[in-house]
């Protein structure tokens, strides 16, 4: 793991933003286990084969996680936005986390990468 992501995410001031980007981070590799990861536009980026395939974003009401190659993908339409081919799902202070869904449609878009 890449220790400027770590030092990224424990600079955040906001305790349970802090633990939700853990947990995204983790599921994130377990999703793509050989996911290289690096800050990029001064937030944590995921790379399968070079190419984007996550971004975790905090911001001052939520932490908004990313998923790119998304097109192929069936999603709640009330869960995410964004355009076609990358998705965004915004998780606020005290919303339930499901990492498991979360992984495996992480993993479904990054396959083709």
């Amino acid at each position: 793991m890449n220790q400027e992501v770590t030092e990224f995410i424990e600079s955040n001031p906001l305790q349970w933003q802090v633990e939700i980007s853990h947990g995204l981070r983790q599921m994130v590799h377990q999703a793509i286990p050989d996911a290289a990861e690096r800050i990029q536009y001064k937030k944590p980026h995921f790379l399968k084969n070079g190419k984007y395939a996550a971004v975790i974003s905090p911001s001052k009401k939520a932490v908004s996680f990313t998923i790119f190659n998304t097109a192929e993908l069936t999603l709640p339409e009330d869960a995410f936005e964004g355009p076609l081919e990358r998705k965004t799902i915004k998780i606020g202070e005290g919303q339930a986390v499901d990492y498991e869904w979360l992984g495996t449609l992480l993993k479904q878009a990054s396959e083709g990468l």
